[in-house]
């Protein structure tokens, strides 16, 4: 199963161990990984947290410290997900191991490495995506030291930071210090965000292969849950704060390039969760119309009534769910649209 792994699920097996989430690590590489995704989370809060307190209630300044605040709280979220969750993880994926080793003929074997290929193609684009992302978000800032070099004016141009932080020195004078150690921790904290969302998709794309086997879709549920709860929180906050920031960046082509990356990026996250959540619902449902479509009839009268019970329990579909909010495309544009109410809100307060 080894090799199995490095072949379908090498993506997320990489990105969870320089993460320090994947629970085969050996335990002081684990430690290592995690307590320096840690430090690097809260290398970037703390500067955060600094600068919220410099803008001293100026909205222009405090509007976008907090977006970028609140994205690093789900960095922060995701990978004490992974790290408390750590057991179950492992059981979730003892579990996949045994249903791979249950496949006994080679048609079972095709359907669920197709789906095993649509979770690495999935995991390696998101990834891609996010450090694509992340790299033009932080490199817009070096425009403003380029246009002073080829085309030079009275006085430089305004300083614009990496990100909204403040560390205590002359940021003119140390920007260069700043952007890189930004780049560096920023790739750290990214490593604990994709570890977890990949672990995720990983899950539901096996479940959607082998939805008969219903336990482990529950098990998938429990691990996720309540930290989900909580990210959608944010998310919606985060997406109403980033747009109110986009219409303040109206003037400032480049500000308003980044935070339109920005909100992308913040959309594209929640989307992913939702077409998962709604993969999962669309594939317990059709357990119900496979078994009445196939030939039950033939099999013994004891199969027939265990079949029943399947059809009845694949009546309420299983799902990926934060509480009273059900991952759904339905319930993504659900979200999107309190999110523009609270803009709206935000907006006229301004």
């Amino acid at each position: 199963m080894d090799c199995r792994w490095n072949r379908y699920y090498g993506v997320v097996k990489k990105v969870s161990s320089l993460a320090g989430q994947w629970p085969y690590q050996r335990s002081r590489m684990r430690t290592f990984s995690f307590s320096m995704v840690i430090l690097s989370i809260f290398s970037v809060i703390v500067p955060q947290i600094a600068k919220m307190f410099e803008c001293d209630g100026d909205r222009q300044c405090l509007f976008p410290t907090v977006a970028s605040f609140m994205l690093t709280s789900i960095a922060l979220v995701k990978i004490y997900t992974c790290h408390f969750s750590r057991n179950k993880i492992r059981d979730l994926i003892d579990h996949l191991l045994v249903d791979w080793n249950l496949l006994k003929s080679p048609e079972e074997y095709e359907i669920m490495k197709s789906y095993t290929k649509n979770g690495r193609r999935y995991s390696l684009t998101y990834t891609l995506y996010c450090f694509i992302t992340m790299y033009l978000f932080l490199s817009m800032s070096l425009i403003p030291h380029f246009l002073d070099v080829v085309l030079p004016l009275n006085e430089s141009r305004p300083l614009v930071m990496p990100h909204p932080a403040y560390y205590f020195v002359d940021d003119r004078e140390y920007f260069y210090y700043i952007y890189w150690y930004s780049i560096l921790s920023w790739e750290i904290v990214l490593f604990g965000v994709i570890a977890h969302d990949c672990l995720l998709v990983t899950y539901v794309e096996h479940v959607c292969g082998v939805f008969a086997i219903v336990g482990f879709a529950q098990l998938l549920e429990d691990t996720f849950s309540l930290t989900l709860a909580l990210q959608v929180v944010i998310i919606t906050v985060l997406i109403s704060i980033t747009l109110m920031q986009i219409t303040l960046q109206v003037n400032d082509m480049i500000g308003l390039i980044r935070y339109i990356l920005y909100v992308v990026a913040q959309l594209i996250h929640l989307f992913c969760l939702s077409f998962e959540g709604q993969k999962l619902m669309d594939h317990s449902l059709q357990t119900r119309e496979k078994i009445y479509n196939s030939r039950w009839y033939e099999v013994p009268i004891r199969t027939q009534k265990m079949l029943l019970f399947v059809m009845r329990r694949s009546i309420q579909p299983s799902c990926i769910s934060a509480g009273i909010y059900v991952f759904s495309m339905e319930n993504f544009s659900m979200i999107l649209q309190t999110s523009m109410s609270y803009f709206t809100v935000l907006a006229s307060m301004e």
